[in-house]
């Protein structure tokens, strides 16, 4: 995969731009960086019920291991990744990899349960330092021809580790301990922060103005806000409570104040003025609906699989890896697609592809099986990679340089945000459709019902997703713009 990616020339211009070797090496660096951080997201998942057996825990103390690695990503990606446009990208990630490095390793040998998740959250700082530079090093290394691949090869790692994860916890902790999950990390994130320190090229320095300072004070409140956010869509298991609605309430506040702040800040973390841009802001609104899609599949696929297709956790497991397989496998096809028919075209298609298949799924019968649910799970994620690749590569290359940092933070923040609301709010409606309040006790017709329903509110969200994009590109669909507004 890499050497036939790295193998491609684009005509440029008057004359050949080639993946030099340099390059080739920035991209492999990149690629495991962002392998390394989606590992991180789904390896520690199979491993609750042993923690909780570990450090004789409830579930609702122990999913605290996934928890604080979710909300510190979601809390501070848009920081770093400002803080990489003024201070250095290659500095910043360099210490990221460090961060998640040595955080690993607290983790696998904690010996109670709040050093774990003290571990987990200094994780999820490294992780998003990570997720926020690699596409933002990619808009500054990559020739801009050959950006949409470099974009899908990054795709297909974060599918391959977001796949991996899961299978290869399970194997560590049945050969060795659940330990090994964590002190697994180690061998990868130094080879990454070697050939980081060796190819990243060196910093650049910022005009003044983009130095003139950090903004401590928006940072401060965007972060509050992101974590009562993220807390309020997480906690509770999917049950809102009154410590979720004082988190919701608690959001919206700390919102109004963070855009009041940054309306004063001479140096703001965020510029409103981008969001002037339509096409920006489309593609964050896109990426959060098509996000709480995709986590639908997550969510209400484990329990029709196992309660109205009686399927065993083996075989859930497999067909719950196809669709991050067949996602892998569509990456770097899609960016190339991007680079030659143009993001607008192929964003379009992706999104058409999840309508598809959420419609197939709202109306597939239970008696075609695995089958029948597979099928349309393939057509989803195939979609799903099309439009991400599309996606980012609209965003970063039509991004002034010097806001690449805080651009890609807030395409991370715009899929979190959209993975965290879908878990809750998806969630909610399968269970509100299968008329329970306990899912895993609900007859199979029930929770097949709830799926059904589900799927049906999925490819509302998708067709919405549409109409942006037709409102958004319908000048550009056979020519390609995103420039940055003077402002930004």
């Amino acid at each position: 995969m890499f050497t036939r990616f790295m193998a491609g020339r684009d005509e440029v211009q008057a004359g050949r731009t080639d993946l030099t070797p340099s390059i080739r090496w920035i991209l492999v660096s990149l690629s495991l960086s962002m392998l390394l951080s989606s590992i991180g997201t789904s390896i520690a998942n199979v491993s609750l019920p042993t923690l909780a057996q570990a450090f004789d825990a409830s579930f609702q103390q122990v999913q605290w291991v996934v928890i604080a690695y979710l909300v510190t990503i979601t809390t501070v990606i848009v920081s770093v990744g400002r803080l990489g446009d003024i201070t250095g990208r290659r500095r910043l990630l360099l210490i990221g990899v460090f961060l998640f490095t040595v955080a690993s390793v607290l983790c696998g040998v904690a010996h109670t349960l709040w050093l774990l998740i003290a571990g987990r959250a200094a994780q999820g700082l490294g992780a998003a330092i990570m997720m926020a530079l690699t596409m933002a090093f990619v808009g500054e290394a990559v020739p801009k021809a050959k950006v949409g691949s470099a974009m899908g090869l990054l795709g297909t790692m974060s599918a391959i580790g977001t796949a991996l994860g899961p299978s290869l916890g399970g194997m560590l902790i049945s050969e060795l301990s659940w330990r090994a999950i964590f002190l697994i990390n180690l061998p990868l994130g130094l080879l990454i922060f070697l050939l980081a320190h060796r190819y990243l090229p060196a910093d650049s320095l910022r005009q003044k103005a983009d130095r003139a300072g950090f903004d401590y004070a928006g940072t401060l409140l965007l972060s509050l806000t992101l974590a009562a956010y993220a807390l309020a869509m997480t906690i509770g298991r999917g049950s809102f409570g009154p410590r979720n609605m004082s988190l919701l309430v608690a959001a919206l506040l700390g919102a109004g104040l963070f855009l009041f702040a940054e309306t004063r800040a001479e140096s703001p973390l965020i510029r409103l003025t981008m969001f002037r841009n339509p096409l920006l802001s489309a593609s964050l609104a896109m990426s959060a609906l098509v996000s709480t899609v995709m986590m639908a599949t997550l969510v209400v696929g484990p329990f029709y699989l196992s309660r109205t297709l009686g399927l065993n956790a083996a075989l859930i497991g497999l067909v719950l890896s196809v669709g991050p397989f067949f996602a892998a496998l569509t990456g770097v096809p899609a960016g190339r697609l991007a680079d030659r028919l143009g993001p607008p075209r192929m964003t379009l298609l992706g999104l058409i592809g999840i309508a598809a298949g959420a419609f197939a799924l709202f109306m597939i019968p239970a008696t075609l099986g695995i089958y029948g649910y597979t099928a349309p799970l393939i057509v989803i994620t195939v979609g799903y990679a099309l439009f991400q690749t599309a996606n980012n590569t609209a965003v970063m290359t039509g991004t002034h340089p010097e806001q690449r940092g805080v651009i890609s933070g807030l395409l991370n923040l715009s899929r979190n945000l959209g993975l965290i609301t879908g878990a809750s709010v998806m969630g909610a409606v399968f269970a509100a459709a299968a008329s329970t309040i306990d899912i895993t006790t609900a007859p199979p017709e029930a929770v097949a019902t709830g799926m059904r329903v589900t799927f049906a509110v999925a490819a509302v969200l998708i067709l919405v997703a549409l109409a942006i994009a037709v409102a958004t590109y319908r000048r550009d669909l056979y020519g390609w713009a995103l420039a940055p507004t003077p402002e930004s």
